[in-house]
């Protein structure tokens, strides 16, 4: 089971602070930080010269269930050690911009972009090498080639099937700002996930609708105020609310738990180049002040190669996100991300989620 980030808590203060301080988004990861050693017990049967039984530290705002998975394989290949301490990511990013240059962190690996793009903003992550920034399309890495893409995920409706039929969802994101959704609504305005949806909104239709449309959303789903994805796809699911945004890993992961016999809801998309149809994603960096630069590109690029890559899409992985390496296949439970119609929203333009924090607290949605 994967588990519930809430951030009702010390992350909203961490969340409000960033508007203020630096200009990151939370992610979807605990409030509460833990730190973890994965250590091989074979050694490592792959060592690479003198970084093989170096110890390095990564800043994870993963899920820890995908992240303990890759550090295992990683461990097991290089002879690297891991020291692996969770957090959410924005808390994470925070963090690593009080430290400086005196960051125990070697590599940061978020579960959204925009706190990648804050640390590149302020110079605090190594350029990568080209043959890491080449393993995955350059459209899903920096711009300026300091962090990698490392999987991606799809925005999607989840909706609860005895309530709504696929023919009564809405064909664009800014169609649940209609009266008709009140109450039926749902939304975790505080996990990352939501916040590059307001970003595409006032990307694609200005900041004026993107403020108007809040609005509409909030009073729609007053009753519905989620603290994450997890408890919003549970509450559809179990007919506390009939539609919810989410990203689709969410669904999937929540059918996989419960089992077929006690699913009641399906995942629906928005119209091509809705901009309520949007790629999130999951990347990982250097950080400059790292002390063991050779060992953590090696991580880096461990997490972008097709060994890697199958660690996350598997058959026997719970994560459900897809590989961004050519080659390497989704689960085929998913749909293919080949036929995925996004809108077409660069990294750059998601940008550190300085806007979207912005319009949400205006809104007093944080």
């Amino acid at each position: 089971m994967f588990s519930s980030r809430s951030r009702l808590g010390a992350s909203m203060t961490a969340l409000v602070a960033a508007a203020v301080a630096v200009a990151s988004l939370a992610g979807c990861s605990s409030s509460k930080a833990s730190t973890t050693s994965t250590t091989s017990s074979s050694g490592g049967s792959g060592g690479s010269g003198s970084t093989s039984g170096t110890t390095i530290t990564l800043y994870n705002g993963q899920h820890p269930e995908t992240t303990h998975a890759l550090l295992a394989a990683f461990e097991k290949q290089t002879g690297i050690h891991v020291r692996e301490r969770d957090s959410d990511e924005t808390e994470l990013a925070q963090q690593i911009e009080q430290e400086g240059g005196s960051s125990p962190a070697d590599v940061f690996y978020t579960e959204n972009s925009p706190p990648l793009m804050a640390l590149e903003g302020k110079g605090l992550l190594s350029p990568l090498p080209s043959s890491v920034l080449s393993s995955v399309p350059s459209q899903y890495s920096s711009p300026q080639g300091d962090w990698v893409g490392v999987t991606g995920r799809v925005s999607v409706m989840v909706y609860n099937t005895s309530q709504l039929s696929a023919s009564q969802l809405p064909k664009s994101i800014m169609d649940l700002a209609d009266p008709q959704w009140k109450g039926k609504l749902a939304i975790a305005p505080t996990e990352t996930d939501f916040q590059p949806l307001v970003t595409s909104i006032a990307n694609s239709k200005g900041t004026q609708a993107a403020e108007t449309w809040l609005k509409a959303v909030k009073a729609n789903a007053s009753k519905h105020m989620e603290p994450d994805n997890e408890t919003l796809t549970a509450d559809v699911n179990d007919g506390q609310a009939a539609i919810g945004l989410i990203n689709h890993y969410y669904w999937y992961r929540l059918a996989k738990e419960v089992g077929s016999g006690k699913v009641h809801s399906a995942i629906g998309y928005f119209a091509p180049e809705d901009p309520g149809y949007i790629i999130d994603v999951s990347g990982a960096g250097v950080l400059k002040s790292s002390k063991h630069q050779a060992a953590a590109e090696q991580l880096v690029a461990f997490l972008v190669s097709a060994a890697g890559q199958q660690v996350i899409s598997g058959p026997t992985s719970d994560s459900f996100e897809y590989p961004l390496r050519p080659g390497v296949t989704a689960s085929s439970e998913l749909r293919p991300f080949t036929e995925l119609q996004p809108a077409p929203l660069s990294i750059a333009a998601l940008g550190d989620g300085a806007e979207s924090l912005q319009l949400l607290q205006q809104a007093q949605l944080l």
